[in-house]
């Protein structure tokens, strides 16, 4: 597993995950920045994919981990609207601090 990182200018989050064959594959999640009434702002979560090589690995979830501890680390507030990463959130309740 390599670093997680925001990739501002694409707008998109991404870390390297070592697929079944030892090569650095990607699993990313495009987001958009929304503001919200009365101030501030929110990163909706647009799309969550891995891929071909790291699907069924379990890299998707670990990078949804990753995300969710780096929104709360950067006091981030997230909205899911990928419908993977809204269900990543329903099974883990611990991160609704992040969502908004």
């Amino acid at each position: 597993m390599t670093d997680f990182r925001d990739v501002v200018a694409q707008q998109r989050f991404e870390q390297g995950f070592t697929d079944p064959d030892g090569q650095t594959r990607t699993v990313w999640a495009d987001y958009s920045v929304q503001k919200i009434e009365g101030g501030g702002e929110r990163l909706a979560i647009l799309h969550v994919e891995a891929e071909d090589e790291l699907r069924g690995t379990g890299a998707a979830g670990k990078f949804m981990q990753s995300l969710a501890d780096h929104a709360r680390a950067e006091r981030l507030t997230l909205a899911p609207r990928c419908s993977y990463a809204v269900a990543w959130f329903k099974r883990h309740r611990d991160y609704e601090d992040v969502l908004g």
